[in-house]
């Protein structure tokens, strides 16, 4: 996929109303810190335009970036925007707000006709969190099977992938048919496949 043209086109608060967006959607969920920005960065290929924070929980909107194209399957240009998710689970964050974030969060996934896929974002260096197994079936509960991402994959050596790949998996009660993902925001490592796979479903 080559980007033409990213522009972050809406914010939404916790009293917001969604927008009515007439391209597909593809959401990103994960935890604080869990380097959702860094991807949003990758996969647009910008170094910078997703904020990213050395302050966990810092991003308390929804916001929506539109995201113009060149697919590599067909050479054909289309926008879609990637949405990028409150992140969960922070300590620090009082449980009032969690809970408004919470909201937000299911709201969207519940009301947006143009979501195609949520892709949910967990650190590959650990086992999930009670917050992540949540997510996930939060997820389903809206009625997506989550694409999961191990981020930091850099972190970690290459004879440890395998393993905590089904460290992953058996924690969050993944089934066999779900889509995994390993990616390094540092070498850019799974963006290919990642861009590929979103190739995919918007196309459908």
């Amino acid at each position: 996929m080559i980007i033409k043209n990213v522009n972050l086109e809406t914010v939404c608060g916790i009293t917001s109303k969604l927008p009515e967006n007439s391209e597909a959607e593809i959401a990103f969920a994960g935890k604080s810190n869990v380097g959702k920005s860094s991807l949003i960065n990758a996969l647009i290929n910008r170094k910078a335009y997703a904020r990213t924070s050395s302050e966990p929980g810092k991003t308390q909107t929804v916001n929506f970036y539109k995201v113009c194209g060149r697919f590599d399957m067909d050479g054909l240009d289309r926008e879609f925007y990637y949405v990028d998710l409150p992140g969960y689970g922070y300590a620090r964050v009082s449980a009032g707000e969690r809970e408004k974030w919470g909201k937000m969060i299911e709201n969207y996934l519940h009301t947006s006709p143009k979501l195609r896929c949520v892709f949910l974002l967990v650190d590959i260096r650990h086992e999930p969190s009670a917050n992540d197994r949540q997510m996930f079936e939060w997820i389903v509960a809206n009625g997506f099977r989550p694409v999961v991402i191990g981020t930091k994959l850099d972190k970690i050596n290459r004879s440890q992938i395998a393993k905590q790949t089904k460290l992953i998996r058996t924690g969050l009660g993944m089934d066999k048919e779900d889509i995994f993902f390993a990616f390094s925001a540092q070498s850019k490592q799974g963006r290919e496949e990642i861009w590929k796979y979103i190739e995919g479903v918007i196309s459908q």
